[in-house]
């Protein structure tokens, strides 16, 4: 009888190590190797208020895949606003290890590292990126009654007096509205340091401050002001795609079909933990794809003026890289860079 008890001991302790052994192998990754994952409820990490664009983009996502069934486990929007995404980046580097953990940026995942005075130690090189699901538009608009009637007449009055000419948007100096901003003034050979932009708390806050006549245009997102456009209190100058919009904005010119070669996504993207697994890789490249290909997600992007143009994981690494290097670029000219 000791002898039988003995043999099953050792048979239990070796089953144990087995485990461990696995275990180690993947790093203690939560959804390595699990042929079910994901297994367990996810969270989604959004640098962001609830309301925002990230937050938007971050529950659309989620309602769809679970109401598309091509997710069962449900999803947790765990808003971490605060330093232009910089608090929010931080917590998902430093807490979500294991697979279970998303994040859902944009543009400041690549600026906030790259600015001097920037607040986050952490870019793009430390999470893994999954897919691009959509893209916000860059335009530039002014207030109904404007002296400015087209791209042109402002574009005149901006390379003969650059400090004279007032472009509001919703971020502050060395942020994502302010570097379109000086993109702009790069393309058309202006000294972006000469360019007058102040800039505000939010889109509204500068969208309130043009109809206030506090400002002259303003650079910030299509989805932003899209209704003031709809009620006419806003005209769009130009929009910063390579070709126009459809719908109620299809009258609305480029910059390029007006001479200025400027395009600029506000892109939303997912990531997953710098060290997620190959399962789990291959499980969101497939999923992501597969929900930015459905009717309901088309319908929501052009309910809400966004752009289409989904990116797997190869082509949304590369996309970054060349990100990258354009944030790079003008930094170095505004003597912002690191």
């Amino acid at each position: 009888m000791k002898k039988w008890r003995f043999l099953l001991v050792m048979f239990t302790v070796l089953l144990l190590l087995g485990a461990c052994g696995s275990n180690a192998s993947t790093g203690n990754n939560a959804g390595s190797g699990d042929k079910n994952y994901p297994s367990q409820p996810l969270t989604v990490v959004v640098p962001n208020s609830a309301g925002g664009g990230n937050d938007t983009a971050a529950r659309m996502m989620s309602k769809l895949l679970n109401d598309l069934k091509l997710v069962e486990q449900p999803f947790t929007i765990q808003n971490k606003p605060g330093g232009g995404q910089a608090v929010g980046m931080a917590e998902f580097v430093t807490k979500y290890k294991d697979d279970y953990g998303l994040y859902l940026g944009s543009p400041p995942t690549i600026i906030n590292y790259l600015r001097k005075e920037g607040n986050s130690p952490y870019g793009h090189n430390d999470v893994t990126p999954l897919g691009l699901l959509y893209s916000d538009i860059a335009i530039l608009a002014v207030k109904a009654d404007s002296k400015y009637k087209d791209l042109a007449s402002f574009v005149a009055d901006l390379k003969a007096n650059p400090e004279g000419v007032s472009i509001v948007g919703g971020s502050g100096p060395g942020s994502q509205d302010h570097l379109v901003v000086m993109l702009l003034a790069d393309k058309l050979g202006i000294d972006p340091n000469k360019v007058k932009y102040v800039g505000y708390d939010g889109s509204s806050d500068a969208l309130t401050s043009i109809l206030g006549d506090n400002g002259d245009a303003l650079a910030t997102d299509l989805s932003g002001i899209s209704e003031f456009v709809k009620s006419g209190d806003v005209r769009i100058l130009a929009v910063a795609s390579p070709e126009r919009l459809g719908g109620e904005l299809a009258d609305i010119p480029t910059y390029q079909e007006q001479g200025v070669d400027l395009v600029y996504y506000n892109w939303r993207g997912v990531f997953g933990p710098k060290n997620m697994s190959e399962n789990a890789i291959a499980f969101w490249d497939e999923k992501l794809k597969e929900l930015t290909e459905t009717e309901e997600f088309q319908a929501e992007l052009a309910a809400s003026g966004f752009k289409p143009g989904y990116m797997n994981k190869e082509d949304f690494t590369q996309y970054l890289k060349e990100q990258e290097d354009m944030f790079t670029d003008i930094l170095k000219k505004l003597n912002m860079l690191k």
